[in-house]
């Protein structure tokens, strides 16, 4: 086995994050690749929309201005090559951008652009085809609402693309880890039937791709890194020929790389950890050993590979009408009794107009309250200070320009004690819902365009995947709750990590201690869960052991209201789920809830 290590830095997790980390890890020396994700489902309509108003555009703009182009004098000298899936739904656009800086700079640098994801044009094929939503299975809607239609390519045509010589490589939609494990691929010489390796070079992606929720954000023990926050460096993988790699940051960066940052960033947006599927390979990662290496470094081996799948995720975003809302502040005795009383006001005399008017009800309304207990799923009735939200959706945009309207003028006949920071009307915004569905690899031509010339990539077929025949971990042994015995808090306990996956949310529990697993898994199964979060939840949990770590996964379904811009929540993305369990009482010996104090 080779001992050749390649390091990749990971300089962002989302579209909008700041373009200084490409400099901070430019300036640290000592890296092969710089791999940046920029795509989500509500960026991927974003950049449908701009791309339909200019076809010059439809890519991550800022890309190319702030992060590649101020860059590309130290990019060159050090040899750094770089992957992007900046394009967006228009990764040719993207390409000939990058291509007119490098001009402009003079520089020797050569750009790919791997081609293939966008199925817009497809549509009404697809319709024929008579796919259904891979989750709810639902009918794909009209083909005249989709905003944009794309696959979730994997890593190979960009190892292709390195492998022809590319310098700069920038896709359109693939899966957030393809941009790492591409890099591996090249340098490894890895093929389809390297399914651990490919498994746990995916894993090193997943670490990087949300850039520094793996070096102490988001992090549930937050006061070890909270003074470091302005300062937190990117992660850095040094992937190995075998797979295995180690997570680290800059050397005199703040932040901090653990075995419970690492971890938590591992459970973040997973389903089944033994079947996350990938376009390259079917991963396992029940197994996966997360160990401290040293200050800041973090070695992570064990990832499994099942079979390579021979289906494509594509997922279509498609427009539903139109949503708005505003938050006021109520404060006072009773604030959340008044917050309530008003925001149900409001709906009623909006109600009336929309009849008047001819507009019809609202397809959804909310109502939320905030500071009172209401995210926990109970209200304190001496909560003295309230946030307030009110909510709707209607397939009308005047219909919410009237609920706009009337939240602030209504103020004057409120109960007493709101309040507001005043400011601009907020307006209508576009309703995008995500549909995704599978679609047969095979149906689904890839290239890649490098230097004025097109070239087909050859993509592993595969074969269909059965999660039924997956051979489950034992569960712990059943702790010893004979003698006396006190309740703490879950977060005494172990750590967490919650998001989501459309509609869908998981909550990553990590115990701090192996020997606490059993007391966690007693406590907390999928009754207790659903219970835990019934306010929120129209479907059932799953439970999911991973015993490398040792770690819970619980998938709620149907519980975001419809996740992402879809949603009125002011959590769609289940941002704050894993705080809300982490509260959970578990029953423990009274020595140990004494020790943990």
């Amino acid at each position: 086995m080779s001992k050749k290590i390649v390091r990749i830095g990971g300089a962002s997790g989302f579209w909008g994050e700041s373009p200084a980390a490409c400099a901070d890890l430019l300036a640290a020396g000592g890296l092969d690749y710089l791999v940046f994700d920029y795509l989500a489902e509500i960026s991927m309509s974003i950049l449908a929309r701009a791309r339909a108003a200019d076809p010059d555009r439809g890519y991550a703009t800022d890309f190319v201005s702030a992060v590649i182009e101020p860059n590309l004098p130290e990019i060159a000298r050090r040899g750094i090559r770089v992957i992007s899936n900046a394009g967006g739904v228009n990764p040719t656009a993207c390409g000939r951008a990058i291509e007119a800086a490098v001009e402009r700079g003079g520089f020797d640098l050569k750009v790919a652009v791997v081609k293939g994801d966008d199925l817009l044009d497809r549509k009404d094929e697809l319709a024929r085809a008579g796919v259904s939503e891979m989750f709810a299975g639902e009918p794909l809607p009209d083909a005249t609402r989709l905003a944009s239609v794309n696959a979730y390519l994997g890593a190979f045509p960009i190892a292709a693309a390195l492998d022809a010589g590319a310098d700069i490589v920038v896709t359109g939609r693939v899966v957030d880890s393809a941009v790492t494990l591409g890099a591996c691929i090249h340098e490894f010489g890895w093929t389809a039937g390297d399914l651990d390796r490919l498994a746990g070079g995916s894993l090193a992606g997943h670490i990087l791709e949300c850039s520094t929720q793996a070096t102490g954000g988001n992090f549930t023990d937050w006061h070890l890194v909270v003074g470091e926050l302005d300062r937190i460096g990117c992660p850095i993988a040094e992937v190995a020929a075998d797979g295995g790699f180690v997570c680290t940051k800059s050397e005199g960066s703040g932040g901090l790389v653990s075995v419970g940052t690492v971890a938590e960033q591992m459970l973040y947006e997973i389903g089944d950890p033994q079947a996350y599927v990938l376009p390259d390979v079917v991963c396992d990662f029940s197994g996966v050993r997360v160990e401290q290496e040293g200050p800041d470094r973090v070695r992570v081996n064990g990832a499994r590979g099942w079979q390579v799948p021979d289906t494509y995720k594509v997922s279509a975003t498609y427009n539903d009408g139109f949503r708005g809302g505003q938050l006021l502040f109520f404060c006072g005795a009773e604030a959340g009794r008044k917050a309530r009383a008003y925001g149900e006001a409001v709906l009623r005399r909006v109600g009336r107009r929309l009849e008047q008017d001819g507009l019809g009800d609202f397809s959804e309304v909310l109502v939320e309250t905030f500071g009172d207990g209401a995210q926990y799923g109970h209200r304190c009735r001496d909560a003295r200070e309230v946030t307030l939200k009110i909510a709707a959706r209607h397939a009308e945009r005047r219909a919410v320009e009237v609920l706009l309207r009337e939240i602030t003028g209504m103020s004057l006949a409120a109960p007493p004690g709101l309040a507001g920071f005043a400011g601009t009307r907020p307006r209508p915004s576009p309703v995008v819902r995500l549909f995704s569905f599978l679609w047969p690899k095979a149906d689904v031509p890839v290239s890649i365009e490098l230097a004025g010339a097109s070239r087909a990539v050859e993509i592993a077929g595969g074969e269909p995947f059965d999660a039924g025949a997956i051979v489950r971990p034992k569960p712990p042994p059943a702790p010893d709750l004979s003698g006396p015995t006190v309740e703490v808090p879950l977060v005494r306990l172990a750590l967490g990590r919650s998001g989501d996956k459309g509609n869908n949310a998981n909550v990553g529990i990590i115990a701090r201690k192996a020997e606490y697993l059993p007391y966690i898994w007693a406590a907390l199964d999928e009754r207790v869960v659903a219970e835990c979060f019934g306010h929120f939840l129209d479907g059932p949990v799953e439970r999911f052991l991973l015993p490398g770590l040792p770690a819970v996964n619980f998938v709620l379904h149907d519980a975001l209201g419809g996740g992402g811009i879809a949603s009125l929540r002011n959590d769609p993305q289940a941002k704050g789920y894993a705080q809300i369990l982490l509260e959970h009482p578990i029953p423990v010996p009274r020595g140990l809830g004494e020790a943990l104090r």
